[in-house]
């Protein structure tokens, strides 16, 4: 019997209990958390803006110590690090065979198993594939990855989703140039990581956008320029610290229509916006022809940083070793399971970075 943070139904509260979780079977290993981001994401899921079955135990970003593993798992063992990765590819869909990993027709097909169970039978569903809002968990042995050398595995918690998804949207997505003008909207635990990936990509303008104004320091910390505080004039803004052309690249990571179209609106002619939030049917974004004619931009969506964690991981662990990547300095606060549901009243309210659920 484990902690779990469960939740019972679309819309309802979290609900803090033990579940009963089996050891693992073959290709199956099973992992004491250490951390686990709360992310967008996971409240996305709650809320019903993505769907998962239900009940189910949320959290995907996180990394642990593994406990054991089932019959034919080799490339991990107890007592290694690792890092959850929610999205594990399968190798063999059109997107795999094309490379495109991040874009895997059954990612998502672990959520819909029965991975655990209440203690009156009720049948849990493993959330986004790894059920990380939990003390343990058991995940297929392509969920996990080594935890690289020099990254401490709290933090390499982050690696799980934030940082890939920030740093793709940079690296992988927009391509960032040396020298380009880079405009990030949205300054929570994505959009820290962009605004850092933006560093390392050697961006040389990093303009920061948030509706808080206390998120200020945190953005010039994570490497902005500048910062504007988000409103009816943010485009004209932009395109005024950038010598009237607009950004280079615009990287949106809040997954609202009005934000998406600001995005659009703040980027030069010719230049790209990657969009990373994931916004529900309801947000609706409207172009005209003659528009995108007129400017020249790319429009493109960005899943999981169009990253391939086995490839990235070593690489933002360089990052992490070389002092460019600061994984701590995302997290602004640090809480138990039973600090969840504050999280995502924070995240609904634009207030802080990320939230690390850290286990003992």
């Amino acid at each position: 019997m484990v902690r779990a943070a469960v939740l019972p139904a679309v819309d309802a509260p979290l609900k803090l209990v033990e579940i009963d979780l089996p050891e693992p079977g073959p290709g199956q290993v099973r992992v004491r958390l250490a951390a686990a981001g709360v992310c967008h994401s996971d409240l996305s899921l709650s809320n019903g803006t993505m769907r998962v079955p239900t009940p189910c135990v949320l959290g995907h970003e996180g990394a642990g110590t593994v406990v054991s593993v089932g019959a034919g798992v080799t490339h991990v063992a107890p007592g290694d690090g690792v890092v959850l990765n929610w999205a594990p590819s399968c190798g063999s869909c059109h997107a795999c065979s094309i490379g495109e990993v991040w874009l895997c027709s059954h990612a998502l097909a672990g959520a819909a198993d029965v991975y655990a169970k209440l203690p009156d039978g009720t049948e849990l569903h493993p959330g986004l594939n790894v059920a990380a809002f939990a003390e343990e968990t058991v995940v297929a042995a392509n969920c996990v990855l080594p935890v690289p050398d020099g990254v401490p595995l709290t933090d390499a918690a982050l690696l799980g989703c934030a940082v890939l998804t920030g740093y793709g949207a940079v690296h992988h997505s927009a391509r960032v140039r040396e020298g380009e003008s880079v405009a990030v909207f949205g300054v929570g635990g994505v959009g820290l990581a962009t605004l850092q990936a933006a560093r390392i990509a050697g961006a040389g303008l990093i303009v920061a956008v948030d509706v808080s104004p206390e998120k200020e320091e945190l953005a010039r910390a994570a490497g902005a320029t500048e910062y504007v505080v988000a409103s009816d004039t943010t485009a004209r803004e932009i395109r005024k610290l950038t010598g009237g052309q607009g950004a280079d690249v615009a990287v949106e990571c809040v997954g609202r229509a009005v934000t998406i179209r600001t995005a659009w609106e703040s980027t030069r002619r010719g230049g790209r916006t990657t969009v990373v939030g994931i916004g529900g049917k309801d947000q609706q974004v409207s172009f005209n022809a003659l528009e995108i004619f007129h400017w020249g931009r790319t429009l493109s969506g960005c899943v999981y940083g169009n990253s391939d964690p086995e490839r990235d991981l070593p690489v933002l662990a360089e990052h992490v070793r070389a002092g460019r990547l600061d994984l701590a300095s995302l997290v602004t606060e640090r809480i138990g399971l039973d600090g969840i549901p504050t999280a995502f009243e924070n995240m609904l309210a634009g207030r802080g970075g990320r939230a690390l659920v850290v286990f003992d």
